[in-house]
């Protein structure tokens, strides 16, 4: 017999409606993106004129041979990188043994440290004093001024934290501690090993956060051998700075093309090449992100 329950008007009206309301706001998150995409390969005359909107108008790839012939856009694509995996890694270092030592009830100083590191997240000494701390520290113009100062993200300790206090049972420690495990042992051998969804997440938030990051660079950084990929990109964006090119430039398949179309062309094309790296390592963490942010909803 078929037993299967049929929707009534209504429950097909509300989820036809939830269908449309999600395939717009897919749309409409989705095709600025593919914009960009299609522009970056597009005359830029034609992206001028409004011609390009569904797909790709005379295409060319002019754009992206200026981008790789360009020095500053390979060594900024250099700096991010070291900046993104040594900056991920000093912030694991640092935050996942704090949120785990933070998680021990027995770790008495717990509470009033938390209050501490709570408190700055919401008043910060300013710009001035923290730049005037970095400077005495003799970081300002390095790379460690990247990696060190503002390795620890205060949001990303208190998900660690509470992921551990709700994800291993004191019953656990209290066995391991009767086979003689220390303290350092049972973190490294038993509650690491048990936090693979926890270091997926936190390595993504952090490898955005260091990928994206030209703020610092900018304030700390005179160095332009130093500057990472986006600090280039706001070069090229809001500067409007020109690439140098021996050849005096490339020509577009339906002609010569002004400096600005040029210029135009080359700034999508940048920010394909800036956003592809840190978009095709989404997909690897992606399951554990339903996790990581269920962790950061729960309380003591």
């Amino acid at each position: 017999m078929n037993t299967t329950i049929k929707d009534s008007s209504s429950d097909l009206f509300f989820k036809v409606m939830l269908a449309l309301i999600c395939t717009g706001l897919l749309i409409a998150t989705l095709y600025p993106v593919y914009f960009v995409v299609i522009a970056s390969i597009s005359n830029p005359a034609s992206v001028a004129n409004g011609d390009v909107w569904l797909y790709p108008r005379n295409i060319t790839f002019a754009g992206y041979q200026e981008i790789l012939s360009d020095e500053r856009i390979w060594r900024g694509l250099k700096n991010t990188l070291i900046y993104t995996i040594g900056g991920t890694l000093f912030s694991l270092l640092f935050t996942i043994p704090a949120g785990y030592a933070l998680s021990r009830a027995d770790f008495k100083p717990r509470k009033y440290l938390m209050i501490f590191f709570v408190f700055t997240m919401f008043f910060s000494g300013g710009l001035i004093p923290t730049y005037l701390t970095v400077q005495q520290f003799g970081l300002t113009n390095t790379i460690w001024v990247m990696l060190i100062p503002f390795s620890v993200n205060v949001f990303n300790l208190v998900i660690t934290r509470v992921f551990f206090q709700t994800s291993i049972p004191k019953e656990l420690l209290e066995s391991a501690k009767l086979d003689g495990c220390s303290d350092f042992q049972f973190f490294i051998r038993i509650a690491i090993p048990l936090s693979k969804a926890l270091l997926a997440v936190m390595m993504l938030y952090y490898a955005v956060g260091y990928w994206n990051e030209y703020m610092k660079a900018l304030i700390y950084l005179n160095d332009s051998k130093l500057y990472p990929l986006q600090l280039v990109l706001r070069d090229i964006l809001v500067m409007n700075q020109t690439f140098s090119s021996g050849s005096g430039g490339a020509m577009m398949s339906t002609g010569d093309v002004t400096a600005q179309q040029k210029g135009d062309l080359i700034k999508y094309g940048v920010i394909v090449v800036s956003s592809v790296p840190i978009i095709a390592l989404f997909p690897f963490v992606q399951k554990y992100f339903e996790k990581g942010v269920m962790i950061g909803s729960l309380k003591d």
